[in-house]
């Protein structure tokens, strides 16, 4: 009996865990249907609004092999959170970009949290209330829980490039 309660409960708990990411909501400000609150990486760049963005320029985006190799070297236990709004053409031109650099470093999924906002640039669940949101996409990578540094709406020389300075600096 108590292995059947343990089993219900862990199934409840994994539903419950599942419905609070990939939410979509109408968005008021916008005026059209948007991602909303934490979401994983599969389900925003299936997102319609998203999608095509993604799939033209993931793969047409080539970073830097040097500053890359230097990336893998001092990326380690880092820890990357992604704002940004699957209604931005910022988010949908950066975000895929920065995938394309996460992914050529090997910075794991597990390291990333991707949260999205609507037009407001507010999440539904306040997970984003103490971070100071004012633009989109804005990458906050923290090391140890410290912030390092961020990359706000678009870099100042190239992703790979800030994202490099950002972590070599501390």
């Amino acid at each position: 009996m108590n292995k059947i309660l343990t089993a219900i409960l862990l199934l409840f708990a994994m539903h419950s865990s599942a419905q609070s990411l990939n939410k979509k909501s109408q968005d008021t400000t916008k005026h059209k249907l948007i991602m909303i609150d934490q979401c994983t990486r599969d389900s925003l760049t299936s997102f319609p609004e998203f999608k095509t963005m993604y799939d033209s320029q993931y793969p047409s985006y080539t970073p830097d092999s040097t500053t890359v190799s230097k990336l893998k070297t001092l990326a380690s236990d880092l820890k990357v959170t992604i704002v940004l709004g699957t209604w931005c053409g910022d988010s949908k031109l950066q975000v895929p970009h920065f995938f394309k650099v996460m992914d050529e470093v090997g910075i794991k999924e597990k390291d990333v949290t991707l949260i999205c906002v609507d037009g407001h640039k507010k999440a539904q669940n306040g997970s984003i209330d103490n971070l100071n949101i004012q633009r989109v996409p804005t990458f906050i990578f923290t090391k140890k829980g410290k912030e390092l540094g961020r990359i706000i709406e678009s870099p100042k020389d190239t992703l790979e490039q800030d994202f490099l300075a950002i972590i070599s600096s501390k």
